[in-house]
């Protein structure tokens, strides 16, 4: 690789941070530029999840990059791990070699036709072992000493010719796995602790922790990350498992479709000889009699043989309409486990990780600028996000809350830091004496009540969350709980001025601001 070309990739990656950071990673920086060749640009991955993100979600963007920096009519390309050198790169360099030995300038690539430049993924079968050494490229493993792959739809195209035989995956059938919706990029909180633990769990232990993990809740909320989590423990741990991860959707098209072309035995094939079958949406199985039979059979055939089920919807099995009684039973035969909408405080850790794993920093007052502003999906504040980079790029500037504030055409107003839950808590165990557990467990005695009702008080007023999320911090209570423990303490700060005083005290200690201050009254009793 000539240091022309390195410059050439990284003012690709440069002008992809600048024009299109709404897909930038941080692992891009491990990217590494292969050569030239043909109207091809090539760069090698580490990991196969790498390669397919790049293919299915960044291709376009490469390509407008590569042309824009070297004024040519140039696509990226980029290799598996343990793809060797292509032969038109060897020849390439073996070319601009002789030509400097000759003491010439080596001859420019010239453009190509369009069906040259065309994206094309090259094939492992390349060079032979010692011109891929002697270019830098490790030799491609032989066929009998290459490892099992996962087919699970991002594995390169080599990998899934010879998976096919034994798994029967169709990659048409696949949906593409984001290789940043690992467990480490899942941001956890009280809202969905249980779900992360149950698929940790099954990623670890497949069909001997939870058979099946149902996992569902509302749009956004992070359950396809949950499952696609799943999916990538297997690809790095277990690459011996033969995985099937597609939607609900695609598995009543495909039924349809084997049924009008008589191919019910491959459809079979395809869906019950995997060792794991995680499944998107499994909601849409609504109304669709036919289909639920078929999966009621699919289902059976991977259940009894020990074979783990995942599945996602947007409904617990009973609320899934129509769906018929028998499957209610055996989506509820393992663990059904809720996703709740997100917390204030998880939104504002999601902000930072989502920037995080676009290898940018943003601060705390702009994370929170955006969790209090996106209350819904997690899809919600990746997108407001994305449009504060992209305000930042266009302005040639460092990413501030004044950006954020033009960039969400939001008015301009002071943000003012908002204490975090567990300074209220710590705040009002420390004054009443109480221990944490006894204000989220279900005592009823004065000496708690009291207290969570302060604490439930001071997040209303010291917090952007809503009743719901707030009972969520108390073992669940409802919102009515939580509107009565408020409506208390504002009753019993008017009548009580020593309480009050109480009350004042604590905000002022966690910076809330207190318009009841002014009015509340003095009286003593």
């Amino acid at each position: 690789m000539s240091v022309p070309e390195r410059q050439v990739w990284a003012d690709v990656l440069l002008m992809l941070e600048r024009e299109h950071p709404e897909v930038c990673r941080r692992w891009f920086r491990d990217l590494e530029p292969v050569g030239i060749a043909e109207g091809m640009f090539y760069a090698r991955t580490n990991h196969d999840t790498h390669r397919a993100y790049l293919e299915r979600q960044c291709g376009t963007c490469f390509d407008e990059a590569i042309r824009a920096v070297t004024g040519r009519l140039l696509s990226v390309s980029f290799l598996g791990h343990t793809d060797d050198v292509p032969e038109a790169v060897v020849r390439a360099r073996m070319e601009a070699e002789s030509a400097r030995r000759r003491g010439r300038p080596a001859r420019p690539e010239e453009a190509v036709n369009g069906a040259a430049h065309a994206r094309r993924t090259p094939r492992p079968a390349g060079p032979p072992a010692a011109a891929s050494a002697a270019n830098g490229a490790s030799p491609a493993p032989s066929e009998t000493e290459a490892k099992p792959v996962i087919s699970i739809g991002s594995t390169p195209k080599a990998a899934f010719h010879r998976a096919r035989t034994a798994s029967g995956v169709d990659d048409d059938l696949e949906l593409p796995i984001d290789p940043d919706r690992s467990f480490e990029h899942f941001v956890i909180g009280p809202e969905n602790r249980i779900a992360h633990a149950a698929a940790e769990a099954v990623a670890k232990l497949p069909a001997r922790a939870y058979n099946p993990l149902f996992i569902h809740g509302g749009v956004g909320l992070g359950k396809t990350h949950l499952l696609q989590a799943i999916c990538l423990c297997y690809l790095n741990t277990a690459p011996d498992m033969r995985i099937l991860y597609t939607s609900c959707n695609r598995f009543v098209e495909s039924y349809a479709d084997a049924v009008a072309k008589g191919e019910m035995h491959d459809f079979r094939h395809r869906f019950r000889d995997v060792d794991c079958l995680v499944i998107d949406d499994i909601h849409f199985l609504e109304k669709r009699e036919k289909s639920q039979e078929e999966f009621f059979h699919t289902f059976n055939a991977l259940y009894e043989t020990g074979r783990q089920i995942v599945m996602s919807s947007d409904a617990a099995p009973a609320d899934i309409p129509d769906l018929v009684p028998r499957l209610v039973s055996r989506f509820q035969s393992g663990l059904v486990t809720k996703v709740n909408p997100t917390l204030y405080e998880t939104r504002v850790e999601i902000v930072l990780q989502k920037a995080k794993v676009k290898g940018v920093e943003v601060k705390d007052d702009i994370a929170t600028f955006i969790a209090s502003r996106f209350e819904g999906s997690v899809r919600e504040l990746e997108g407001a996000l994305n449009t504060v980079l992209a305000q930042a790029a266009a302005d040639n500037a460092a990413i501030s809350l004044d950006i954020a504030r033009r960039a969400l055409g939001d008015a301009i107003e002071d943000v003012r830091p908002e204490p975090s839950i567990s300074a209220i808590i710590d705040a009002v165990v420390r004054h009443f004496g109480v221990k944490i557990t006894d204000l989220q467990s279900r005592r009823r005695h004065k000496s708690v009540v009291h207290p969570r009702q302060v604490c439930m008080y001071l997040m209303k007023k010291g917090k952007k969350l809503s009743l719901e999320e707030i009972g969520g911090y108390f073992g669940g209570r409802d919102h009515t709980t939580v509107l009565h423990a408020v409506r208390t303490i504002e009753a019993q700060r008017r009548d009580n001025g020593e309480f009050n005083r109480v009350v004042e005290s604590l905000m002022r200690q966690l910076g809330i601001p207190d318009p009841e201050a002014a009015v509340a009254s003095p009286t003593e009793h």
